[in-house]
């Protein structure tokens, strides 16, 4: 019996970018390794791509509260340090940038003075478990992801909407092994987001009253040694999913049918993504093992991010 759809088309991503040595801190401990890497010193772990309008690419680094920016051609600066954990970060239609910290909550970045500021610090006076990523909807809505230390021994992560101009804060689902990456789709029906210690991509329909309904399982994954993490989205309302300690991300079509993988030539940390380029069919992705961005030429186009393309 034959397979129902052919294999995925196979693509070799190639290093846009790395931290330089300047920029690196070899040997140097941070608490963050101490918890997460069992005191191993990290140089960096970078993650959460996003595009300004100017076509320049930000990025986090986690262990040592750092944020930067790479310009077109690839050359990058620091542009804040603070004490804090930005795990995502992402850019809203007015050019404004927020960060996913794990210990501070939802922050705001002044890009000219390089200032970072709590926005949310918490729900209704109960802290936050430990923010993980975000994604703008059309309206402006701000999803995040309250991931923590949770997974299969503790599956009460939580995904929330937040309204940054009003203030009010929905919390979508509070049952959720490690929610990690989500993006929602064209429509804004469905809400998708990267489960990574079930090893898996859940679909979360919202209702007419905006409420998650029969939330099921989109995506299963399978090895590793953690599972899928930052998602994009396709023009197509396809999920491009990046499995981490795999060294791979999936482009899947609508039906959630792979359609591509992209391999990485450095380690196995694919984190997260973005989608850039002059058509909006570049990959960008962050390998964090090596302190890399990747990119990759994909045979269908991204649906643009809240800030837009940003290419020149």
């Amino acid at each position: 019996m034959a397979f129902p759809h052919p294999d995925p088309l196979l693509i070799e991503a190639e290093v846009f970018t790395s931290l330089p040595a300047s920029l690196r801190r070899p040997g140097t401990r941070s608490y963050w390794a101490d918890k997460n890497r069992r005191g191993a010193p990290v140089d960096s772990f970078i993650e959460g791509p996003s595009f300004d309008l100017q076509g320049n690419l930000w990025f986090v680094d986690i262990p040592f509260g750092r944020i930067f920016r790479a310009s077109p051609a690839g050359e990058v600066e620091l542009i804040a340090e603070y004490d804090g954990q930005p795990n995502g970060l992402k850019i809203d239609a007015q050019g404004r940038i927020f960060i996913a910290d794990f210990r501070n909550g939802i922050m705001t970045l002044d890009p000219a003075s390089g200032k970072v500021e709590t926005a949310l610090g918490d729900a209704d006076t109960e802290g936050f478990k430990g923010c993980n990523d975000l994604h703008f909807g059309p309206d402006g809505a701000l999803y995040f992801t309250d991931q923590g230390q949770t997974g299969l021994q503790d599956p009460s992560g939580r995904v929330y909407r937040w309204h940054p101009d009003s203030g009010r804060l929905d919390c979508l689902i509070d049952k959720v092994p490690s929610p990690n990456g989500l993006v929602l789709d064209t429509t804004g029906h469905t809400l998708y987001v990267a489960v990574t210690r079930a090893n898996a991509v859940w679909r979360l329909p919202l209702s007419q009253s905006q409420r998650v309904v029969k939330a099921g399982l989109f995506l299963q994954f399978s090895g590793g040694r953690a599972g899928p993490d930052g998602l994009a989205l396709t023009r197509d309302n396809g999920v491009v999913v990046c499995q981490t300690g795999m060294g791979l991300v999936w482009v899947h079509d609508a039906l959630g049918i792979p359609i591509a993988v992209v391999r990485s030539p450095k380690g196995l940390g694919t984190t997260n993504c973005a989608f850039g380029g002059p058509q909006g069919r570049t990959l960008y992705i962050t390998e964090s093992d090596s302190g890399s961005i990747l990119r990759a030429e994909l045979p269908v186009a991204g649906h643009p991010m809240a800030s837009g393309w940003g290419q020149r």
